[in-house]
């Protein structure tokens, strides 16, 4: 009896001590099975926050309506050099008589279609580009070094004038000079 006694005790310690590692260190399975509802229920958060309500028929339309101009205009442009091929006559006539509407209303027709496609968008991404003064520039010749073409284009620093020359100019005013040197 007291081999069962004692064998019995040792479960209860066996016991008592796997309760004690899965409270300090925490079942594994459990963390994962939390850590994955978690999961979800950040997933289902998000989801709820950018659901849209659901279109009404008018919404439905105009989204419709909205994608149309793309696909036109493609196929338009694919219709005018199927017609330029089949017609030409009649091509020809229909370009000469798109040269006589006049250039501002060209530029009406311009500016409607850039807000459309986002002008905003290029206005922003031109924005980005290199400035138009070093595109106005001329590139390096070939066989040049790139240094040397800048080092070649640079101007030199204008000389400042002598306090004769400055003196002698009545517009001159010493505490704006000495104002805009602080400010370098």
């Amino acid at each position: 009896m007291g081999l069962m006694a004692s064998a019995l005790g040792a479960r209860e310690v066996a016991g008592a001590a796997r309760d004690l590692a899965g409270v300090l260190v925490g079942d594994r399975a459990a963390r994962e099975a939390a850590e994955a509802e978690l999961g979800q229920a950040a997933l289902a958060q998000f989801g709820a926050e950018f659901r849209r309500a659901p279109a009404g028929r008018f919404d439905r339309f105009m989204d419709g309506l909205n994608r149309l101009p793309r696909p036109l205009l493609v196929g338009g442009t694919l219709g005018l050099f199927a017609h330029a091929m089949v017609a030409p006559e009649s091509f020809a006539r229909r370009m000469e008589s798109l040269a006589l509407v006049p250039e501002p209303l060209w530029w009406l027709l311009g500016a409607i279609v850039s807000f459309y496609f986002g002008a905003r968008e290029l206005h922003y991404a031109r924005g980005r580009s290199r400035p138009a003064a070093a595109a106005t520039e001329e590139p390096a010749r070939p066989g040049q070094p790139f240094l040397g073409a800048l080092l070649a284009r640079a101007k030199p620093a204008p000389t400042p004038p002598t306090p004769a020359e400055r003196a002698a100019d009545p517009n001159f005013n010493a505490a704006l000079e000495e104002w805009r040197a602080t400010r370098r």
